[in-house]
């Protein structure tokens, strides 16, 4: 692949109008736009709540990425998992309560 990045000017590195074409997934990322709405694309699908994607991207934009990844390791670790959508919005709201406390001091 960097074969295929030419240099241009000072440090400035540009990739093939044929490559980055092979990489766009049509089907999946024909109306994101934004960087979190991929996050929560991605997160909704690993919770198995697509129904829902609009949440998640919600959160995602909204809350801190650092409390999302740690409430998504907590499901991806927890065994026989009922909701793993419930499970998560759990431990958000946990996080969430003790990152409140935390600034109150």
């Amino acid at each position: 692949m960097t074969k295929n990045i030419k240099k241009r000017g000072k440090n400035k590195e540009f990739s093939l109008v044929g490559d980055v074409l092979k990489r766009f997934k049509i089907d999946e990322d024909k109306y994101i736009s934004h960087e979190f709405q991929k996050y929560g694309y991605e997160l909704a699908k690993e919770m198995g709540d697509l129904k829902n994607t609009s949440l998640y991207i919600k959160l995602a934009k909204e809350t801190p990425r650092g409390l999302l990844e740690v409430a998504k390791n907590f499901v991806k670790d927890a065994a026989n998992v009922k909701s793993k959508p419930r499970l998560f919005m759990w431990k958000l709201q946990q996080l969430k309560k003790e990152a409140e406390a935390k600034k109150q001091k």
